[in-house]
């Protein structure tokens, strides 16, 4: 099932070509499935707290710079399992200013060895304007395409999704923007900000290997608005599940490198570069792009310890 699951998602590769999209992207998705899956909300059986920091194409002025906080956790309600989270996302790029905050929800059973997430998600939006516009013998106010240089609009919108995971598969499916919505600024007609629809598919694995202190990741993450598409994989190699490190590559954009360390008691650190070698790489006076990942874990139920005493009076 696994072969064939990262073989459907492979063969992506010949029906796309690979452009920008609406959404930020991300190198480390493998520990940043709730920014654009709520399926994957409570899937860790603890309280999952995951922050990410993402400064894209650094040395091109305005280029985006993505920070997202994610927390989600699992309960149990009339006898079936849920799971519930939330995503902040601030995305900046230019001149403009997006920030999100959705709440996630997940109906989760099981599926043969693993668990399944069925999970919707509300997300309130903010996109704001701070601009200059410099119009040649023109005048910014009486064209009714050009926003005001200064803005704020809000919406709503919703996603929805599903993520099978077990101890050693994952397989996601997921759809962001699903109401498409259109944010207008202004009084302008035409000055507006229209999101599509975008789609995602994630499928990754564990392969232990001869000595089992050892194990490979590899995984993939497709996503597309039907008009632009993009293709990441990565590989990481994996040392008694505490330390990691291994290449990824972004379909006609970038070599990725990354590494990773399980700091103490759960905490996660992962760091990421993205090596551009596109049309964008001569624009790029600082290598390329820069992504940190911290994550921890936990559970408020603690395990009983059962302690033994000795005493004369029972001897």
């Amino acid at each position: 099932m696994v072969r064939l699951l990262l073989s459907l998602l492979c063969g992506f590769i010949m029906v796309f070509d690979i452009f920008a999209q609406q959404d930020p992207q991300y190198s480390q998705y493998m520990s940043n499935h709730m920014a654009v899956n709520p399926g994957y909300s409570g899937s860790h059986e603890a309280i999952c707290l995951s922050a990410v920091h993402r400064q894209q194409w650094v040395g091109i002025e305005g280029a985006p710079v993505t920070s997202v906080f994610t927390v989600n956790s699992p309960f149990t309600l009339f006898g079936a399992s849920h799971g519930v989270g939330l995503t902040v996302m601030s995305d900046q790029i230019g001149f403009q200013q997006d920030v999100s905050a959705g709440l996630n929800y997940a109906f989760r059973m099981s599926v043969g060895p693993g668990r399944l997430g069925i999970g919707i998600s509300g997300i309130f939006l903010n996109k704001a304007l701070n601009a200059q516009w410099y119009i040649p013998n023109g005048d910014a106010s009486n064209d009714p395409s050009i926003p005001p240089e200064k803005g704020s609009v809000t919406g709503f919108d919703m996603g929805i999704g599903v993520f099978y995971r077990t101890d050693n598969v994952f397989f996601g499916l997921s759809s962001t923007h699903l109401l498409e919505p259109v944010l207008r600024y202004a009084d302008k007609d035409d000055a507006k900000d229209m999101l599509k629809r975008h789609y995602y598919a994630t499928a990754g694995c564990y392969l232990p290997l001869n000595n089992p202190a050892w194990e490979l990741a590899p995984s993939l993450l497709i996503s597309s608005d039907a008009t632009a598409s993009s293709l990441v994989g990565n590989l990481n190699l994996i040392y008694n599940k505490k330390v990691w490190g291994g290449m990824g590559y972004r379909l006609n954009e970038s070599f990725i490198a990354m590494v990773g360390v399980d700091l103490f008691n759960g905490v996660k650190i992962g760091y990421s570069f993205d090596y551009t070698y596109s049309s964008l790489r001569s624009y790029i006076t600082a290598g390329g792009s820069h992504e940190v990942v911290v994550s921890y874990c936990f559970n408020l139920v603690k395990e009983k310890v059962v302690k033994k005493y000795k005493s004369v009076r029972f001897l």
